[in-house]
């Protein structure tokens, strides 16, 4: 496909285009009418005035009798006091017994047909050297002779006028035209003016005010969409914004710890000379901050993925409860230490999804389900078919109770509740929005409820 790097045509010119064309096709639709009206009057005129003529000399002839002299008078006398008028008798045999001075009609006496009747549309234009003619040739019986009756009329007189007024009308229509162009692009551009305040109000919009919002009270009905499409739009930069300025702080806080705790075992270490064993105790302690920066390193990188799109989860048929299970023999030890029973109820249809990613979420929720659950208390994670062709997935656990204010972005990244919930944790804070991505990457969805001392995380999936 060749791509042209043409500028699009302006909203202005696109419609002056339009405009332009529709004020063109109309002013030539106009004036060919009043044209067509005018040369339609004249040629009404022209037939009936062909038709007294007609009448006129009929009469001439029968006055006239059959004298050749007294019929020649006649008929020299018949339309008298008319100019630019003209006629030809011929008899039975075509011979011309009368031709008017001033006009040879000899040829379109021999061309035309007769007309049975004189109307505009029986009447025939020819040219006679520099002369047009409008004319009409009508058969009639006088004495019982036939007579054939050529008659015509100038026209010259009817194309100067049109000729006139041709250039007049078009020039009117040309000016009508210009000065109709010339007020719509003036309301065009006015019509504009609310889109460029817009515009303006919209490049004054920063980084550091994300805040603003543009009120459609101000702009005209046809913006008020746009307008709230982009407030809208911005709303959602300033929360993306936002988050990424706290993701950046917590990064920064969450790495910051275990780098401090490296640089002080490393120079405490040698701060003097140690045996072998205190430098081994050294190592270890370095590397277990190391592997905690690796796995934050390692779930940033995942959810960096997610954000991309670039999870594409294997499409494997999956029973929950055999997951569940397994996943209860490798917390088994887990649960033990901290006397947490756990108990899987209910059934689910079996779902398409990647094992590892869902056992990698499922195993979050467990994890976090059994640290923070009171000794001796009961860890449930319930199947069902909920909905309409939809599967969940719950993991509930007593203990204290999230207020309700922090649910909605209990699924952020490094988002924590409280304090006590950060002492007691072994994770970044990034467990929870691990797990959303992975429910999203399967086309499910993540929620969190907590009431009367007992916390639910729930991961609904579409069955298959």
């Amino acid at each position: 496909m060749k791509i042209t790097n043409r500028q699009p045509l302006s909203l202005a010119a696109r419609v002056m285009v339009f405009v332009g064309l529709a004020i063109g096709l109309s002013l030539f639709l106009i004036g060919n009418l009043v044209l067509s009206a005018i040369e339609r009057h004249f040629a009404e005129q022209d037939a009936g005035e062909l038709a007294v003529m007609t009448e006129a000399v009929v009469e001439a002839l029968q006055s006239g009798g059959n004298g050749s002299a007294r019929q020649t008078d006649a008929l020299a006398n018949a339309i008298s006091g008319h100019h630019g008028v003209f006629f030809q008798v011929r008899d039975e045999q075509g011979d011309a017994i009368y031709s008017m001075p001033g006009a040879d009609l000899s040829q379109a006496s021999d061309t035309l047909f007769p007309a049975s009747e004189i109307n505009a549309g029986n009447v025939q234009t020819w040219q006679e050297g520099d002369k047009t003619f409008r004319g009409v040739i009508s058969e009639s019986e006088v004495g019982g002779r036939s007579y054939s009756i050529t008659t015509a009329i100038d026209m010259g007189f009817h194309l100067e006028f049109l000729q006139s007024f041709h250039r007049t009308l078009w020039l009117i229509m040309s000016l009508t035209g210009a000065i109709t162009l010339l007020a719509a692009w003036y309301g065009i551009h006015q019509a504009h003016a609310p889109l460029r305040g817009l515009s303006d109000r919209i490049g004054d919009i920063q980084a550091d005010r994300l805040h603003v919002r543009l009120d459609p009270a101000l702009v005209p009905s046809e913006l008020q969409g746009l307008v709230a499409s982009f407030n809208h739009m911005i709303g959602r930069l300033e929360d993306s914004f936002t988050r990424l300025s706290h993701f950046s702080a917590d990064i920064a806080h969450e790495l910051r710890t275990p780098l401090t705790n490296l640089i002080t075992q490393t120079q405490v270490g040698l701060g003097k000379a140690r045996d072998r064993e205190e430098y081994r105790e050294l190592l270890y302690s370095n590397l277990e901050e190391q592997e905690r920066l690796a796995k934050m390193v390692n779930d940033m990188l995942w959810l960096a993925k997610s954000d991309h799109g670039l999870l594409k989860p294997e499409q494997t048929p999956l029973n929950l409860a055999e997951e569940v299970n397994a996943l209860f023999d490798f917390f088994e030890a887990l649960a033990d230490e901290r006397q947490i029973h756990l108990i899987l109820e209910g059934r689910a249809p079996t779902i398409h999804g990647d094992r590892a990613m869902l056992r990698r979420a499922i195993s979050n929720l467990l994890s976090n389900a059994i640290r923070l659950s009171p000794s001796s208390e009961t860890v449930r994670v319930k199947l069902a078919k909920t909905g309409d062709q939809e599967v969940s997935l719950s993991v509930q656990n007593p203990g204290s109770e999230i207020p309700a204010e922090h649910l909605p972005h209990i699924f952020d990244r490094f988002y924590r509740v409280d304090p006590s919930r950060a002492r007691q944790s072994e994770g970044a804070g990034l467990g929870l929005a691990i797990v959303k991505s992975i429910v999203e990457a399967h086309g499910g969805r993540a929620e969190a409820t907590s009431a009367r001392n007992m916390t639910t995380f729930t991961l609904t999936f579409l069955e298959d």
